[in-house]
């Protein structure tokens, strides 16, 4: 699952297909083999699929109204039944979702950051590995790049363990990880390094927005940490040695079986 002569193109219609994710890293894959070894593992040999939750749906709809007009109607088209209600109107969530967009499209600085080439697909080799990623807007004339992301509230701060510390929902949830890869994977197809900036929008009945922008010196502790984690991962992916289970998520508790009992003070660190 190193650089070699790929059997079928990336393209569109199967960048999220089991046979490319074999195939390619990408920083979601990475996350989740960071977050567990053993659901992802099962997740590529597939015997395990992620179940997609309310929150995913509300999060693409989100990003299709600023893909295109067709993107946008498509999706509603395909999701009709999530999105309203039988006896008429959208659920609250989708209700929410249209004045998030409607704050941003009526937004000019928001919008001109999100100007450029919508879903546009790039490969690259990073730390031995072949990698993909679909940009969500690349605007080639500037040389910047742009993700939409959503939250619950763009000033709320989270603990986090990587870190060590208290941080934004962009660290939490590994957006400068996103947009590091992202920026070192574009520098490789153009040999320009494209500034990176998140549009954020928040999912409060008054929805707060920003377009945030990353210090240069954020990407180079992103690189070491990616490439410090590289050599396990895909020893892992490889079948090299066996994945290590989390405990915690969906898959691991779903294959628990009880061997004996914990102490109170375990309940906080135990597996």
């Amino acid at each position: 699952m190193t650089t070699k002569e790929h059997s079928k193109k990336l393209t569109s219609n199967n960048y999220y297909s089991l046979e490319m994710d074999r195939q390619y890293m990408s920083v979601s894959q990475f996350k989740r083999f960071i977050e567990c070894e053993a659901k992802t593992m099962a997740y590529l040999k597939g015997e395990y699929k992620e179940p997609t939750s309310s929150a995913m749906l509300v999060g693409s709809y989100t990003h299709a109204a600023f893909e295109s007009e067709e993107s946008f109607n498509q999706f509603i088209e395909e999701n009709n039944g999530s999105i309203f209600k039988k006896r008429g109107g959208k659920y609250q969530d989708y209700e929410q979702a249209d004045l998030m967009i409607e704050s941003l499209k009526n937004d000019p600085f928001a919008m001109f950051a999100m100007t450029g080439e919508k879903e546009q697909i790039y490969t690259a080799n990073l730390f031995g590995v072949d990698w993909k990623c679909k940009i969500d807007n690349i605007n080639h004339q500037h040389h910047f790049l742009s993700d939409l992301k959503t939250t619950q509230d763009i000033h709320k701060r989270y603990w986090s363990e990587k870190y060590d510390g208290w941080v934004s929902f962009i660290e939490r949830w590994d957006y400068v990880l996103q947009m590091s890869i992202y920026r070192k994977i574009i520098e490789q197809n153009t040999g320009y390094l494209y500034t990176p900036y998140i549009v954020a929008v928040s999912k409060e009945k008054q929805p707060n927005k920003a377009v945030v922008y990353f210090d240069e010196t954020r990407f180079d502790f992103e690189y070491e940490y990616t490439e410090a984690k590289m050599q396990r991962i895909m020893e892992v992916k490889n079948g090299e040695v066996d994945p290590v289970s989390c405990g915690k998520c969906d898959y691991c508790k779903s294959k628990k079986k009880l061997n004996g009992v914990i102490e109170v003070g375990e309940l906080i660190y135990a597996q």
